[in-house]
């Protein structure tokens, strides 16, 4: 049998995403063909679609990060995963014999990568090959749309915040792009931790749902000045913790933001990768500027029990079936989206 797919062809436009036939994966030693049920998109599959230089790819390529569904074959010495468990898939990729792999810090790893992208392919196929040892159980009641919506965006705001950030009670947080599947995970993470969030968006709309989600107060930009009205909700305290992944819009601003020994975190650069910094304002204020990439295994599997608990939750904002990952693509660039895209398998 061949397997449905979407690939890249070239690297480019939506226009690029092709379907192909694409031979049956076969399960190594350790590993599982899971059946995909469904698959989030992350704005990594764009970047990834448009062409990322130090990513070295080969075409066709089959993306995406964020996959759930069921196992359906088991390789040899596969020790406890069964045909039909039905599964999340962590998205992290190392060696697990380096420095960082051996002291839980896989994410630091050199040969790290994300399925979907440098690590191999994804779940824009009807079957997927998994190494069992990256397998997340899905609970009884826990949807394979919502299962394949919370690993990459939960992981990386639980990173940067708990783990980066020491996010605490009565810490005021400011979420820049509140509305992205990131920040979504930023508000629930930040929440759970008893912090104060401050939603930042430049939509309403999106504002609006922060607030049902948990968001304490928010902030409308460039309608609103993000510092002035920092400074004005906190009464005069500023923020702890800001964490971004917009980049240049929105850096100077959120870094100005923050009160004296606060923490910037970025996980991301969506509105372009260079940014002006003037250095007195960060030593003056003993600020600290955090890059985040991803999370550990052990921070995955903890996500993964938040989730199953229900003190986690994916937010799906709207459901596409594979053959329209065209149309998926150009809604998630559009950023119409509140929380996560997903593209949907029979």
């Amino acid at each position: 049998l061949d397997v449905k797919a979407v690939v890249i062809k070239q690297f480019g436009g939506p226009e690029n995403l092709v379907a192909a036939e694409l031979p049956d994966p076969k399960p190594g030693p350790g590993e599982v063909v899971v059946r995909v049920r469904a698959c989030a998109l992350n704005h990594l599959d764009l970047f990834v679609r448009e062409g990322i230089p130090a990513y070295k790819i080969r075409l066709p390529h089959i993306l995406g990060c964020d996959v759930a569904g069921e196992v359906v074959e088991t390789g040899p010495g596969v020790a406890s995963a069964k045909t039909g468990d039905r599964v999340a898939v962590s998205p992290g990729r190392s060696c697990l014999r380096c420095e960082f792999c051996l002291d839980g810090k896989d994410n630091h790893c050199q040969r790290y990568g994300i399925i979907g992208a440098q690590g191999g392919p994804g779940g824009y196929a009807e079957l997927l090959t998994v190494p069992e040892a990256y397998l997340l159980p899905l609970p009884t009641g826990i949807g394979y749309d919502a299962g394949a919506a919370y690993p990459l965006t939960f992981l990386t705001a639980w990173h940067m915040l708990i783990t980066l950030g020491q996010c605490g009670p009565g810490q005021w947080v400011l979420v820049l792009g509140a509305g992205s599947g990131v920040g979504v995970a930023s508000i629930q993470t930040a929440k759970l931790a008893g912090a104060r969030v401050i939603a930042v968006s430049t939509s309403e709309e999106k504002l609006e749902k922060s607030r049902a989600l948990g968001a304490d107060e928010t902030i409308l930009t460039p309608a609103q000045n993000l510092v002035k009205q920092t400074l004005k909700i906190t009464g005069g305290r500023m923020a702890d913790i800001a964490v971004e992944h917009v980049g240049p819009a929105v850096f100077d601003a959120a870094l100005k933001s923050l009160r004296c020994g606060g923490r910037l975190i970025t996980c991301g650069a969506t509105t372009g990768p260079i940014i002006e910094l003037d250095l007195r304002y960060v030593f003056s204020r003993q600020l600290k500027i955090l890059g985040s990439h991803m999370g550990s295994q052990a921070e995955m599997r903890r996500v993964a029990q938040l989730v199953g608990e229900g003190r986690l939750k994916s937010v799906i904002d709207r459901r596409f079936e594979l053959s329209e990952a065209r149309a998926a693509h150009q809604y998630l660039a559009d950023k119409r989206q509140f929380g996560k895209v997903v593209l949907s398998l029979p």
